[in-house]
């Protein structure tokens, strides 16, 4: 084979390579993005579920009336609540746990039978934004993401 011949084979495969490149490094993009998105999701998800399981728990330790067996949460002790699971403290000074919860998205309530009940609803938004354009190949795709996390726990 003549030194021409083989240039032109080399110049062949270096095409080859940079076609094949293109059609997969956006798939390849793709992929990774979205497991990035679903670890945020999850890591989220699992720090908001901690945050209302330590506030419940909070709360069943600190809702009965005395002596008496009854549930009794007052203002006080429903924005502690609330305090301890939007920022970690029953103060309500610092940075929330997940970036934008509010005590807004915590309800504490009085389940009955002497169980108490801390829930929380988050929306969380995509690492591209809220939307992700369609483009050409259709309409806009949402990347909004409710977290809900709930635990009921007898009161102590």
């Amino acid at each position: 084979m003549t030194m021409t011949g083989m240039r032109t084979s080399a110049n062949s495969q270096r095409g080859a390579v940079i076609a094949e490149m293109v059609l997969v490094t956006p798939i390849l993009l793709f992929i990774m993005l979205a497991t990035a998105e679903v670890t945020r999701a999850f890591i989220d998800h699992n720090t908001l579920t901690k945050a209302v399981r330590n506030g419940v728990r909070y709360l069943a330790a600190n809702a009965n009336d005395g002596t008496t067996g009854i549930v009794a949460i007052d203002a006080t002790l429903q924005s502690q609540t609330q305090n301890l699971v939007v920022y970690g403290n029953t103060t309500g000074t610092g940075s929330p746990v997940i970036p934008g919860l509010t005590a807004a998205d915590i309800t504490v309530v009085n389940a009955g039978g002497n169980n108490v009940r801390v829930s929380a609803t988050h929306t969380i938004s995509g690492l591209l934004g809220p939307v992700l354009n369609g483009f050409f190949w259709g309409s806009d795709i949402s990347l909004l993401h409710d977290l809900d996390a709930s635990v009921t726990m007898r009161a102590l």
